[in-house]
């Protein structure tokens, strides 16, 4: 079965999605970089798990990194890019080598530039985003070799690109939440525009394979049904119930099979990771 990896990095980067025409979007509160979530040489590494019947194996990777630019007269900003790609095994039936990056203020984690490049099997994807104060957006798109599109999208003060939304979510505020709970916000991908909810289920100790067992956040939403999501099922992530806030594992059903992503690596974290317990 072909899973597109770019489908499963979003999920890794807005692991709790769903869409909602209902909620309205929050708005955006000025953080003090002293009290983000991460810093400057972050890195995390996600493996991507697929399960049919009694078989699993692992059949890619996604890499994020950031990097802390400006200061003096520029504006302190981060750029953060994510990679993706299939084994070389997977390879022969289905190659994947997917580029997202962002740049976004660290005062306020408002994106002001998106780039993504999608190369998966023959299919070719590309979005190149501006960011105006004014929440206008000027998306180019490009699909396959087809011309460039050029759209102008209106979006609100909370409208992000997905990965810059990714380093957001880490820095709501997850303690007053209660079971049910849902935190609205929008963001924009291939020249359309997105409501979405995280909903909040709990906390639990979690063992992450190879990486260790750790306190969590757990939040789930229910998946819109399509060619590769089941409509009657949920998608389930857990994070590090710390400051930094790090996205551990997710699984979900799909059409065919099962999916799973965790957390293999990590480098240069802000914060102690004190919900490790072993």
């Amino acid at each position: 079965m072909r899973l597109r990896l770019s489908i499963i990095l979003g999920i890794i980067l807005l692991p709790v999605i769903s869409f909602s025409q209902e909620l309205q979007c929050n708005s955006i509160r000025d953080i003090a970089e002293k009290d983000l979530s991460f810093k400057d040489g972050e890195s995390l590494t996600y493996v991507v798990t697929y399960k049919w019947g009694s078989v699993m194996t692992d059949v890619g990777e996604g890499v994020t990194t950031l990097r802390r630019i400006g200061g003096g007269a520029q504006p302190v900003h981060f750029h953060a890019s994510v990679t993706g790609k299939t084994y070389k095994f997977y390879d022969m039936f289905f190659k994947v080598r997917d580029l997202y990056e962002s740049k976004f203020y660290a005062s306020s984690i408002r994106p002001f530039y998106f780039y993504r490049s999608v190369e998966e099997g023959k299919y070719r994807m590309k979005n190149t985003y501006s960011f105006s104060q004014d929440n206008t957006i000027r998306a180019k798109v490009q699909k396959y070799d087809n011309p460039v599109t050029d759209t102008v999208l209106k979006g609100t003060n909370c409208t992000f690109d997905i990965l810059t939304l990714f380093y957001y979510a880490r820095n709501l505020d997850f303690t007053k939440l209660q079971p049910g709970d849902k935190q609205p916000m929008s963001f924009t991908i291939d020249g359309e525009l997105y409501d979405i909810y995280y909903r909040f289920i709990g906390r639990e100790v979690k063992k992450i394979p190879g990486t260790g067992t750790f306190r969590t956040i757990k939040f789930a939403a229910k998946l819109v049904a399509g060619k590769v999501f089941r409509g009657d099922k949920e998608m389930i992530i857990w994070i590090t119930e710390d400051s930094n806030k790090i996205p551990l594992m997710f699984e979900m059903e799909i059409i065919i099979g099962k999916v799973y992503g965790r957390l293999t690596k990590f480098e240069n974290l802000k914060f102690p990771q004190t919900s490790k317990l072993k």
